[in-house]
């Protein structure tokens, strides 16, 4: 009589568990290597400026620093256009005005920052950009946001130690590949020309909704159609660094 091996089931499937393991684990690593490799260049810490044109993605961000009157008109544009769009917030602007991040979070955008005091980090030594980093993730922890991951330096101005502290704080820095003026106020139809003449797949588009805009509500009236006539689809920048491959900025 031949005596049955019972032992070759459980055997079996531990074996295809340990090989599932085994495969989730390389994924993992995969995917971190791909997602530091968005952000630095043989170790050197960079600022994504631009998403991969292989996916119809776009990217719209606006900067707030100061006021609260501008940035309503904004939401209900991207609201009536069903728009998702990536907001950096000073943690400074964000403490004094937790009503309008609560509605920006419930527009369902996405919560970024621009440290807390709003002004150059190259002005500043490394220390003190630190402590102006960790003040403003304070601000955001205390509003319920304890996953901001993405940092637009001040003004849009940095270096290689500036980049190197935010990696330390584990942020990534986001700057732009189309940049309006809107600030400015150079015209709602030059602001709408130079959106839709410039913008296409994977581009970070900067924008801002402080009060001292006064022409970009009525910009996005056109800009935001146009832009899905030339069949983009908005996305907030996780999502546009999940779904691409993306550039990135060098220091200069």
């Amino acid at each position: 009589m031949r005596l049955k091996n019972t032992r070759t089931g459980p055997i079996k499937r531990y074996g295809i568990i340990v090989i599932i393991a085994l495969f989730c684990a390389v994924l993992m690593w995969v995917g971190q290597r791909s997602q530091v490799s968005v952000f630095s260049n043989n170790g050197e810490p960079r600022a994504l400026s631009q998403g991969s044109d292989a996916h119809p993605f776009i990217s719209l961000t606006f900067n707030i620093s100061w006021g609260n009157n501008k940035v309503y008109d904004i939401l209900k544009s991207l609201e009536a256009h069903k728009a998702k769009a990536t907001f950096f917030l000073s943690g400074e602007w964000a403490e004094r005005h937790p009503d309008i991040v609560k509605a920006i979070h419930e527009g369902e955008h996405e919560i970024a920052m621009m440290g807390y005091t709003y002004e150059s980090y190259t002005d500043k030594e490394a220390a003190d950009i630190r402590q102006d980093i960790q003040k403003a993730q304070e601000a955001f922890e205390k509003l319920g946001f304890e996953d901001v991951h993405w940092i637009r330096p001040p003004h849009g101005k940095y270096n290689e130690e500036v980049l190197k502290v935010i990696e330390e704080q584990k942020l990534e820095a986001i700057q732009w590949s189309v940049n309006p003026r809107d600030w400015e106020n150079p015209g709602t139809n030059q602001i709408i020309d130079q959106v839709l003449n410039q913008s296409g797949k994977g581009d970070i588009i900067l924008l801002h909704a402080s009060d001292s805009v006064k022409q970009t509500d009525k910009a996005l009236e056109v800009v935001l159609p146009g832009l899905k006539q030339k069949d983009l689809k908005f996305v907030t920048v996780t999502e546009l660094v999940n779904g691409s491959q993306t550039t990135i900025d060098q220091v200069n």
